[in-house]
């Protein structure tokens, strides 16, 4: 076989044509790839983001609904103002079930407290000290939200066994003028 210019030329084409078509068409063709790999990367940690963010939302919400059914429902033992009478009464009744003498009860001027009012009742009860235990017990199982701030327990001198209670119940309500 002989391996003239024509040979050589056509050998030298052959070689030409696959590294041209790599130097002009495949390597610009992978840059591209390489790009649109990394922005569908970027796309996709976005995508990520972006479902966490949903979901966290969808637990932000639920939680939201929860605090809100909370606060109804705390609400709901928020009496009115209207109600007090009501409130006084059952205490009143509770101390006659514990066997308590009636007691004393002085209303002071309500006072504002956050979002709602509080209505300190400065209240004084003699007996024994098992009945007061237990109007203790019987007033902390009332629906509505009282507090003791303060309290002072003596024993009486009149009768043998028994005490003087003084202390002030605040009772927190909605005042409906407000």
């Amino acid at each position: 076989m002989k391996f003239g210019i024509r040979e050589f030329v056509l050998l030298l084409v052959l070689f030409a044509v696959p590294l041209a078509s790599y130097w002009f068409v495949f390597r610009p063709q992978n840059t591209q790839i390489e790009r649109a790999r990394e922005e569908i990367a970027l796309r996709r940690e976005k995508l990520e983001k972006l479902q966490q963010e949903s979901a966290r939302r969808g637990t932000l919400e639920a939680a939201t609904t929860q605090i809100s059914e909370r606060i109804e429902t705390i609400e709901s033992r928020l009496p009115t103002n209207k109600e007090i009478g009501d409130i006084v009464r059952q205490i009143s009744e509770l101390a006659a079930e514990a066997g308590l003498q009636p007691p004393e009860i002085v209303a002071e001027k309500p006072v504002k407290a956050s979002l709602y009012m509080e209505q300190p009742l400065k209240i004084e009860m003699v007996g024994d000290f098992r009945g007061f235990y237990k109007f203790l017990l019987e007033l902390e199982r009332l629906d509505r939200i009282t507090r003791l701030p303060e309290m002072t327990i003596k024993r009486s001198d009149k009768v043998d066994g028994h005490m003087v209670a003084a202390f002030t119940l605040s009772i927190y309500f909605q005042d409906e003028e407000a």
